[in-house]
């Protein structure tokens, strides 16, 4: 009998990648979507029939009660979430509901339902912050810079916490940031990416951005949801920063990606103070050798490869968009 799996956020981009490998591993795969006025099944479309759907709602605890019995998964994997830092600061309560509360409704649900189930949360490096020491490890103080990373930390402990006081076998994934051509507009990447599509076609002349000099820590997303099955497989459950431990600024991956499409980014990249937050993070870069050696874990695209992906996405995308004009 198949293994089977639930996902809460499968229409987003991890989702979309992880139900891709489970299904590839043979899993049956529940999704959970929230019922909208407009479905947001892109990401989905080309498996989505190999999917089983389900409605549910993160901010209704007794709908994941139902989600849970009716499902009754083997593994449960909670990608959904508020999960554009800018939008916390303006939606803080919204936020701390999703991303915060929310987790606990969920794991009430398990352990009330079917405590076997084993639990991935998806936890970030935005949880550290103000960093306190580079690079950031598992054990690394948290010192969160928005409502988002608040919320998540809130989310990581009570996932620790009913660990400890429950035995539920619970993990959290500390994942860094984590790009591909199904990232969403409004994040950094894709923002860059598809402007330098549009700047291409010449359907625009300039990319307004914000503090060049953030540096990160950019890796595949398809890489970090091989990371998030591997947790789950483990006898015991326990907590990984997924990373490559490779910084650039936010300057590398305008320069890489119009460079990409054979343009200079000192020719259309605009600073613009606007595009600044409340409170910067200025420094993230994870340390994965938990990953690395108890997992077996290693990314396999690198930010050249990832950033090339994404604009030939959206030059292509781009380009069918001018046809069907």
């Amino acid at each position: 009998m198949a293994q089977r799996a639930l996902i809460t956020g499968v229409t987003g981009q991890d989702g979309s990648y992880l139900a891709e490998f489970l299904l590839e591993k043979g899993y049956e795969v529940f999704g959970m979507v929230r019922r909208l006025s407009l479905e947001n099944y892109a990401r989905i479309e080309h498996i989505r029939r190999d999917l089983h759907l389900i409605e549910g709602d993160l901010l209704d605890e007794f709908s994941l009660f139902n989600v849970v019995e009716q499902v009754a998964p083997d593994e449960l994997y909670n990608l959904a979430a508020q999960s554009f830092v800018p939008v916390s600061f303006t939606q803080p309560l919204l936020t701390a509901q999703f991303n915060g509360l929310a987790v606990t409704r969920l794991l009430e649900a398990v352990r009330r339902v079917k405590p076997d189930i084993r639990v991935y949360q998806a936890s970030t490096s935005e949880m550290y912050g103000k960093v306190r020491e580079v690079p950031q490890t598992e054990t690394t103080p948290f010192h969160p810079r928005s409502p988002y990373g608040v919320a998540k930390v809130y989310a990581f402990f009570i996932v620790v916490n009913y660990r400890e006081a429950y035995g539920l076998h619970a993990s959290n994934g500390i994942l860094f940031n984590h790009e591909s051509p199904r990232r969403g507009l409004q994040f950094v990447t894709r923002k860059v990416t598809d402007g330098v599509a549009r700047i291409k076609y010449g359907l625009a002349r300039e990319l307004r951005m914000g503090n060049l000099e953030a540096k990160r820590d950019w890796g595949f997303a398809g890489d970090s949801a091989r990371g998030m099955w591997m947790m789950l497989q483990q006898p015991e459950p326990d907590d990984y920063v997924l990373a490559t431990g490779v910084e650039h600024t936010v300057r590398d991956l305008c320069e890489v990606a119009f460079r990409y499409a054979g343009l200079d980014y000192r020719d259309h990249v605009v600073v613009d103070p606007a595009y600044y937050r409340p409170a910067e993070v200025a420094r993230l870069v994870g340390d994965s050798t938990k990953a690395r050696t108890r997992l077996g874990w290693e990314p396999k695209v690198s930010f050249e490869e990832l950033v090339g992906m994404m604009v030939d996405a959206d030059l292509a995308r781009v380009s069918r968009e001018l046809v069907a004009v």
